[in-house]
C-alpha cells in the first residue's frame, strides 16, 4: 500500500497573512506538520501544495516535496479543500503513482504527532 500526505498551504490568507510560515517557537509553522509526517514513517511522500514560492522553498528545506505549483484557479479564497486534494492526487496519478491512502495534514497544526499519524495510517491499513 502506498500513502501520500498532502499539506495544503496557500500564501494568500486574508485573516492571518502568511500564517503557514509565521514563526512559531522559532520555526515556520508548516515545518511542524512536515516533520511529523516524515517522522511518522507512514507516508511514501509528503507533498506540499502551494502557489507561493517562499512557502515552497521552506517546505523543501524541511524535507517535503513540492513537485508542482498549485494553479491559480484553486488558490484563491473560494477554492475548496477537495479541489486542492483532487489536484494533488491527480498529479500523483499522472506520474504513475496512484496512492492507496491520501492524508490531508494542515500546515497550521504544530502539535500534530507523528505517532498519531502513523497509528491512523495503520488503522486504515
Amino acid at each position: 500500500m502506498s500513502a501520500v500526505a498532502i499539506i495544503p498551504a496557500r500564501g494568500g490568507s486574508k485573516r492571518i497573512p502568511r500564517k503557514n510560515i509565521k514563526d512559531f517557537c522559532g520555526r515556520p509553522m508548516i515545518v511542524y506538520s512536515i516533520e511529523a509526517a516524515i517522522r511518522s514513517g507512514a507516508f511514501d511522500e509528503v507533498i506540499v501544495s502551494t502557489e507561493d514560492a517562499e512557502i515552497a522553498e521552506i517546505a523543501e528545506k524541511a524535507g517535503a516535496s513540492v513537485p508542482f505549483i498549485r494553479p491559480s484557479n484553486i488558490s484563491d479564497d473560494h477554492s475548496g479543500l477537495m479541489d486542492v486534494l483532487r489536484h494533488a492526487t491527480e498529479w500523483c496519478q499522472s506520474k504513475d503513482s496512484s496512492p492507496d491512502i491520501v492524508a490531508c495534514i494542515y500546515a497550521t497544526a504544530p502539535f500534530i504527532s507523528s505517532n498519531d499519524l502513523n497509528a491512523s495510517v495503520q488503522l486504515l491499513n
